[in-house]
């Protein structure tokens, strides 16, 4: 289970840093909000993960499918690694280390 806690910590963080990043290129304010919003949930879903698994790998589970949904078809459609490439495998990467963390229980 440490090493789900640690994944989504740096997901979290990766998502906020490019949330801002967003910003600070584009002004995408929508980028900036995203980010933030989905980053901290991933934060919150790794440090709930000891006390409450079920609801931080649902959690982790909710955030990675939606991020994957998003960007996943957007890097399929541009080929752009930054920052539809990068997103789609740190969200592809969120899936399976759920599903890992709940088979090994």
């Amino acid at each position: 289970m440490e090493a789900a806690k640690i994944y989504f910590i740096v997901f979290g963080v990766l998502t906020i840093l490019g949330g801002i990043v967003g910003y600070v290129k584009a002004g995408s304010v929508a980028s900036i909000i995203a980010g933030s919003i989905t980053g901290v949930l991933l934060l919150v879903a790794a440090f709930v993960l000891p006390e409450h698994r079920m609801v931080g790998l649902a959690t982790a589970l909710i955030v990675s499918l939606l991020l994957a949904a998003q960007f996943i078809p957007r890097f399929l459609q541009t080929g752009r690694v930054m920052p539809a490439g990068i997103m789609s495998v740190l969200s592809a990467i969120g899936v399976i280390v759920v599903i890992v963390a709940w088979v090994k229980k």
